[in-house]
């Protein structure tokens, strides 16, 4: 293989080898760095002797973000208050370089936080990326039957941690009644939008003011919303963008990103004033550190110089 097809070769791989380091580490930027190295791992290869370029680097970059997210467990123990994703754009790449968007909600990449590295890795690989299971258990080093065990541990997990699922349009039309609340400090329409046990979780990583602690029930956490919205609604607007496969909000201050707000949403509790089985809201995630959000500077559109604000 030449030069020039190597390099082909990898930028045709490259979404999904990002694919699968963000949904291992919950970092875009990490992310980058992993596929960089995986890079530079193909450039010092004898590509004459690579049978498979997309099983090479494959399982270059899984073995790599195991190691990344083995090592970064210890520092996520020092994290200042809660931890949240970072939020990635998908505007372009609706499945993030997979054969289907499993695994990139905010919230499902927050649960897999929680799981063993390789029990993550088995996830991905299968639920995303629809790999065999003999093809993730060489990916992993470990046998076939462990494949799927490891696989079928991460499953009941986020499945014990999440709810029936909720179609698009409903959670479009439970999100924009929840910002119009917001945006109107009604309270009693806010509630309605939210589950009984809705958490709220802010993330500021100690570099900007967030809670600390995350907060649980629909009157604290609609509470909770409302003082956020005065107190850091002035000078700032929201948009409404496509982020980890679904809508959120993103605060803009000073044309810089400012906030993201993502949602989870749940079928299971009954809402006040709600029909059963209606869809609300049971997760909030202000990722507010603002080392998360630069990569969605490219979703602020730019301001117009010939405009006067008055539009």
């Amino acid at each position: 293989m030449s030069q020039a097809s190597a390099l082909d070769e990898f930028e045709r791989l490259r979404p999904r080898l990002f694919g699968i380091a963000y949904r291992m580490t919950g970092a875009a930027g990490e992310a980058e760095d992993l596929v960089q190295d995986a890079w530079l791992r193909w450039q010092g290869t004898d590509h004459d002797v690579v049978r498979n370029a997309e099983a090479f680097l494959v399982t270059t970059v899984t073995r790599l973000s195991i190691n990344a997210v083995t090592s970064a467990r210890a520092t996520r123990e020092t994290y200042i208050g809660p931890w949240l994703p970072e939020p990635v754009s998908t505007v372009d790449d609706p499945a993030l370089g997979a054969v289907r968007a499993e695994a990139l909600e905010m919230a499902v990449v927050l649960l897999l936080e929680r799981l063993d590295p390789r029990e993550r890795a088995a996830y991905i690989l299968r639920e995303a990326f629809d790999y065999p299971y003999r093809e993730i258990a060489r990916l992993l080093e470990t046998s076939e039957a462990n494949a799927r065990q490891l696989a079928r541990r991460a499953r009941e997990h986020v499945g014990r941690e999440r709810r029936s699922s909720v179609d698009p349009d409903e959670r479009a039309r439970v999100m924009t009644a929840f910002v119009a609340a917001a945006r109107a400090g009604d309270l009693e329409a806010l509630e309605a939008a939210l589950t009984a046990d809705v958490v709220s979780i802010s993330d500021g990583g100690g570099i900007v003011s967030a809670a600390r602690v995350p907060m649980t029930g629909r009157d604290k956490v609609a509470r909770f919303v409302l003082g956020a919205v005065t107190k850091f609604a002035v000078g700032s607007y929201p948009l409404l963008v496509e982020c980890n496969g679904g809508p959120a909000v993103l605060m803009v201050r000073d044309g810089k990103p400012d906030t993201l707000l993502s949602f989870d949403f749940s079928q299971e509790t009954q809402r006040r004033g709600a029909p059963e089985g209606a869809a609300g809201i049971s997760r909030l995630m202000f990722v507010r550190n603002p080392g998360k959000l630069t990569h969605l500077e490219a979703l602020i559109p730019p301001v117009d110089p010939t405009s006067d604000g008055d539009d």
